[in-house]
């Protein structure tokens, strides 16, 4: 008897098994097709066969083989199928009553406000920097305070802000180091620095309704030469009316940040102005901080102040989805309560 004939052989007998009612189809794939199986202890014999005939019996080996598997998957088919005969059979279901639509999930609404950010940045040429190499959430003391020109006996350090791991090691206060992390690598050569940097940020504050000991920030610089402190209002007017509306303006009042060097506060106007609107009339909120990025801060990070210059810029989405939805309480944001969150439906706002 040739190899052949018990490969023919083999699949008369596979079939025989596999049509059995009672046939645990799952332990027949594996008694004929599995590493150990039948098929294959019988295909070991093929270095016995003349070399002229391997090809021949090579074809009958893939046949026997491709029946055994199609007629297993036949079987399981009507296998299922008829246990779902069975079940609809027992079961009392007006299968005609109308069905009710899943609840569909959403994207959280800071993460939308986050979304609206980057892609309004992205269109700018920004790039955005999120991985964890480049925006580590545990940070060094130095590249936290030191690289954004914040001495050891600056307030921020205090312990009542920042949650210490050990006294060189922090939870991240703010997402500036990323710009140093990312700045010590550019190649100026290529073109300036444009970039954001979203993520989570940790302060010891105690939680009410305006402040987190945990929230987000996106920061954003700029570093190339000739960068001014008009492109830098540019650019936060650009983002303000992305997300308030193009009839809103803003305002930079003068202030003090270690990093920065002119500082500003920035404001938007609280309500659309026209060319009608009269100064006196139009209402501010405070929304962020900015400035021209201090020549401490670029020689750190082994930038030449002389030829390049840079502004900075603290976005805080949190802020800006209270503002933009009218809520009071920013820890609505951080407990999970269907019924808050779902009104947030980027498809309805």
């Amino acid at each position: 008897m040739t190899l052949v004939d018990d490969l023919k052989a083999l699949r008369q007998q596979a079939q025989e098994h596999i049509e059995d009612r009672n046939a645990d189809l799952e332990q027949l794939r594996i008694e004929y097709l599995g590493r150990k199986g039948q098929l294959t202890k019988l295909l070991k014999g093929m270095k016995d066969v003349p070399a002229a005939d391997r090809k021949t019996v090579g074809q009958v080996g893939n046949e026997v083989r491709e029946f055994i598997a199609n007629t297993l998957a036949e079987r399981q088919k009507q296998k299922a199928a008829a246990e779902l005969d069975r079940q609809l059979a027992a079961e009392t279901i007006d299968v005609t009553l109308p069905g009710s639509s899943p609840i569909q999930g959403q994207t959280h609404v800071l993460q939308q406000i986050m979304d609206e950010i980057e892609s309004h940045f992205l269109g700018m040429g920004f790039q955005v920097i999120d991985d964890p190499v480049d925006s580590p959430e545990v940070e060094t003391d130095e590249y936290n305070f030191e690289r954004e020109n914040l001495p050891k006996d600056h307030p921020a350090r205090d312990m009542q802000d920042t949650f210490y791991v050990t006294p060189e090691i922090l939870l991240r206060t703010q997402t500036s180091p990323v710009q140093s992390r990312v700045l010590e690598k550019h190649d100026f050569s290529k073109g300036p620095l444009k970039m954001i940097a979203p993520g989570k940020v940790y302060r010891r504050d105690t939680d009410d309704a305006t402040h987190s000991h945990q929230f987000h920030q996106v920061e954003g610089l700029v570093v190339g030469e000739n960068v001014t402190m008009a492109d830098l209002k540019g650019t936060l007017l650009s983002i303000m009316q992305e997300l308030f509306g193009e009839k809103h303006q803003i305002r930079l009042r003068p202030s003090y940040f270690p990093f920065t060097e002119p500082s500003v506060e920035v404001d938007v106007s609280w309500d659309e102005v026209t060319p009608d609107t009269k100064p006196e009339d139009i209402r501010w909120i405070e929304v962020l901080g900015a400035g021209m990025t201090h020549p401490n801060v670029l020689k750190m990070d082994g930038v030449d102040p002389e030829k390049y210059s840079a502004f900075a810029f603290g976005l805080g989405p949190d802020r800006f989805a209270m503002l933009k939805y009218g809520v009071e309480d920013i820890r609505q944001f951080y407990l999970n309560d269907v019924r808050f969150l779902s009104q947030f439906n980027r498809k309805g706002n």
